[in-house]
C-alpha cells in the first residue's frame, strides 16, 4: 500500500498484541494516550464486518502546543495517531502520517524537530511490529 504522506509499517505480531506494543512504547517515549477508537468493534456492533482495525491517539501537550500555537491548521492532525489493521490473508500492519509530510501540509519551516519526530514515530511503529 502507497499513500502520499503515510508510513506503513508491517508487524510480526496479531492486531491486539501490536495494539498492547504500541501503547506501551507510546508510554515508555513520554507521551500520552487520548483516544483509542475501534473501527472493528462499531462496525460489528452495526451488524457490519471489519477485520481488526484500531486507531490509536496520542501526542505530548508540551510538544505539541507551541506548534499549534504558530500553526492553527496543526491542530486537525493532533494529536499523533497511528492505525493497527489485519488485511484479508490475516497480515497485521501499522499506518502513521509522515512528520515531513504534516509540516509540508502546514506550510511549517523546519527547525530541525521533523527529523526528531520521524525518528520517534519510527522508533514507536518499530517496536509496535516486533522489529
Amino acid at each position: 500500500m502507497s499513500t502520499e504522506g503515510l508510513r506503513v509499517v508491517p508487524s510480526l505480531h496479531d492486531p491486539a498484541m501490536t495494539q498492547a506494543r504500541l501503547e506501551a512504547a507510546v508510554t515508555r517515549h513520554g507521551m500520552t494516550i487520548f483516544a483509542r477508537i475501534d473501527h472493528g468493534a462499531a462496525a460489528d456492533k452495526a451488524g457490519l464486518e471489519l477485520p481488526p482495525t484500531v486507531v490509536v491517539v496520542f501526542g505530548n501537550p508540551r510538544a505539541g502546543t507551541p506548534s499549534m500555537r504558530k500553526t492553527p491548521t496543526l491542530a486537525i492532525d493532533l494529536p499523533l495517531r497511528m492505525l493497527i489493521w489485519q488485511d484479508d490473508k490475516g497480515a497485521t500492519s501499522l499506518a502513521y502520517n509522515d512528520p515531513a509530510w504534516l509540516f509540508r501540509r502546514h506550510g511549517i519551516t523546519d527547525d530541525g524537530s521533523v527529523d526528531v519526530m520521524i525518528d520517534v514515530l519510527a522508533s514507536i511503529a518499530g517496536e509496535a511490529g516486533g522489529r
